[in-house]
């Protein structure tokens, strides 16, 4: 998070909530929600929230859980961690959502250890998997914004118009047909000089003996007597 909390400087893992009621406050509020995980449900006891309306008041005059701007997450919604610690008693999550109408909430999630133990680290996992999992990776990768849900029309809506919206596959043209090999050169006896050089081309080196001249090519050599072709070798 930027060090005023109020964005998000390098995203990781989206988080997919699995529960119905994950309160979450207004990040202008400065303070996040303690929601416990327990017996299968969500929820904040009396004494947490006597506790919250007090770090409420300390923050601002008068504010409290009843007028601080606030969202009840449910099973489906999506958002981000930004720290996890265990402590004593359990492992506390804390989690920033998207903006939602400009807003952007966070809360934390406490997951109890059972008084007098400290389950194994798979233990602590199952237990966790309950309330929230990470999105896979190739959701991910085409989420690279806003980790939350939305009614389906808007979201077709927001792929089809969107600029940055990823585009199908086009597959690429077939390869082109093999063009037919071309025609051999060839040269007969009794051609020019001129004839063979236009379908030769310019020789790689001459010898001239006498009245003979030999043009050398890289695959033979035209023999000439008296400008004309004798040989071909």
């Amino acid at each position: 998070m930027t060090a005023d909390n109020t964005d998000i400087v390098k995203p990781g893992s989206i988080l997919v909530l699995h529960k119905d009621g994950l309160l979450m406050y207004g990040i202008d509020s400065k303070v996040a929600p303690t929601n416990t995980y327990k017996d299968g449900k969500l929820g904040i006891g009396f004494g947490a929230m006597m506790s919250i309306d007090m770090q409420l008041g300390m923050v601002q005059q008068g504010v409290n859980h009843l007028n601080v701007p606030q969202r009840k997450f449910v099973d489906g919604e999506k958002f981000w961690t930004s720290a996890v610690t265990v402590k004593d008693d359990g492992v506390v999550f804390l989690f920033y959502s998207n903006p939602f109408d400009n807003v952007r909430y966070s809360a934390q999630l406490k997951i109890p250890f059972p008084k007098k133990s400290i389950p194994d680290a798979d233990g602590v996992m199952k237990t966790v998997a309950e309330v929230i999992t990470v999105q896979p990776a190739d959701a991910n990768a085409q989420a690279d914004s806003a980790p939350q849900t939305q009614p389906q029309s808007q979201t077709q809506t927001r792929v089809q118009n969107s600029p940055g919206a990823p585009l199908q596959q086009i597959p690429p043209p077939p390869p082109p047909a093999d063009a037919p090999p071309a025609a051999p050169k060839t040269i007969t006896v009794g051609q020019t000089k001129d004839m063979v050089v236009a379908i030769l081309g310019q020789p790689t080196r001459v010898a001239i003996i006498g009245k003979k001249e030999i043009d050398y090519y890289p695959d033979m050599k035209v023999i000439f007597l008296s400008g004309k072709v004798t040989d071909i070798q």
